[in-house]
């Protein structure tokens, strides 16, 4: 169930998005309706994601926001913080954190894996790298009880090939990807 107001946050990011988008070229959903697929997207994993117990996520790559910064609208009792390393692209998290007046999001202008880390229940991202190579990206924000949730393409089950406690749910060509007590070896 989503936040009552998640529906005019997103109609307002999705505006500032637009526009943003224009002279910055941060997203490649360039019309309204890319934009709300790509908010579909971000929290379609909600319908089997226990999230009552996460209270701090990430976001790595979170790039125009999807899914981190969309998350975060729907999850306002999780904290999260978005690492994004491209400076257009974070400020542009800036923007919306400032406009929606957003407290639980911290923006991080940095590649996650030079950052101290710090335990998390809830890991993210779309679209950035391979799987194996994500999870060693951020192993050490990794605890038993972190679920990572990864939005994958087409190649999902090839690149956890070798990995355990992985359930993968599909929607339509994206595979989203959930795995807990990860081997981070």
């Amino acid at each position: 169930m989503l936040p009552e107001y998640f529906d005019s946050h997103a109609q307002t990011y999705t505006s500032l998005l637009l526009h943003y988008n224009r002279t910055h070229n941060i997203s490649g959903a360039k019309t309204h309706e890319a934009v709300m697929k790509n908010i579909e997207d971000s929290v379609y994993p909600l319908q089997f994601l226990e999230s009552s117990s996460f209270r701090t996520a990430i976001d790595i790559g979170t790039g125009a926001g999807f899914p981190g910064m969309v998350l975060a609208f729907a999850l306002p009792n999780v904290h999260f913080t978005l690492f994004e390393p491209i400076a257009k692209k974070s400020a542009f998290l800036h923007l919306v954190k400032t406009t929606l007046d957003l407290k639980n999001v911290d923006i991080a202008t940095d590649r996650v894996e030079k950052v101290a880390p710090f335990e998390v229940d809830l890991i993210s991202s779309r679209a950035v790298t391979q799987t194996k190579t994500l999870v060693r990206l951020c192993r050490n924000f990794i605890r038993p009880t972190t679920t990572l949730l990864f939005y994958k393409g087409e190649f999902v089950e090839e690149e956890i090939k070798g990995l355990s406690n992985c359930r993968v749910y599909q929607r339509e060509k994206r595979y989203y990807l959930v795995m807990k007590d990860v081997d981070v070896a």
